[in-house]
């Protein structure tokens, strides 16, 4: 098959990056489906290869800086071995961790395993991709309507966002010259397993959040996706530092 794009997702076995990994595929993408077990990434990647789709999975924890050193050399083998030619253009650092507690019982433990998560790990993949990524190639990190409006018991995980959206604009313009994009996407209430899959599990929540939005509802992991597939492509090419809100205009 001709060398065709590769994607590399991370925390792509379930919610978001699930999503985005199938709109990938689909849009045409081979696909690196990056999870901390890579046994939970092959539902994923038998569903993209039954659709016609390339995809493979990886180990990944993105918490460990010695697990995404080990998965970098792993990654690189993986592709010259099985795809050989084929750059990475795409990287959507997806995996996120979210401790909600307010401000008494926020405990160190907590604070710095989502800073390791939200915004260290980001950065070190970031940073050992970098000698790799294709020039042109797009960055994609995950942020958070709570960036920008306020909720209680939020502040750890609303400043980690914070600090991702800034790191996106800094390395934005420290990759610009060869041509990469890095953007950040900012889904608002979206009906996942994240948090324990409140949002897509209880209906009097649910409710209640859409009620805060203009459109009326939560979101869907599938339009966070497109919203993903539609920043990296061509369409996007002059779009880049920025921050991208998928919120259906929540708390406007």
């Amino acid at each position: 098959m001709e060398n065709r794009e590769i994607a590399v997702v991370t925390g792509a076995s379930r919610g978001l990056g699930r999503a985005a990994a199938l709109a990938l595929a689909e849009s045409g993408y081979r696909v690196i489906v990056a999870t901390r077990s890579a046994e939970s990434a092959e539902e994923v990647v038998r569903r993209i290869e039954e659709a016609g789709g390339e995809a493979l999975p990886l180990r990944l924890d993105i918490a460990d800086p010695q697990s995404i050193n080990d998965a970098t050399a792993t990654l690189l083998a993986a592709i010259a071995a099985t795809w050989a030619g084929s750059r990475i253009t795409v990287l959507v650092n997806n995996a996120g961790v979210g401790h909600f507690a307010p401000l008494g019982e926020v405990s160190v433990a907590d604070f710095d395993d989502t800073f390791a998560v939200n915004v260290r790990g980001p950065f070190l993949l970031i940073q050992a991709l970098a000698p790799q990524l294709a020039d042109g190639s797009r960055v994609v990190n995950l942020s958070s309507s709570l960036s920008r409006h306020v909720s209680p018991a939020t502040a750890v995980y609303a400043a980690s966002k914070a600090a991702i959206e800034a790191l996106s604009r800094s390395l934005a313009l420290e990759l610009g010259r060869r041509g990469i994009r890095i953007n950040t996407v900012a889904p608002g209430p979206t009906a996942t397993d994240f948090n324990g899959g409140a949002m897509r599990d209880n209906a009097e929540l649910r409710l209640g959040l859409g009620q805060q939005t203009a459109l009326g509802r939560v979101g869907e992991p599938a339009e966070i996706a497109d919203a993903i597939v539609a920043l990296v492509s061509p369409g996007l090419r002059w779009v880049t530092g920025e921050r991208i809100e998928v919120s259906g205009g929540v708390l406007l």
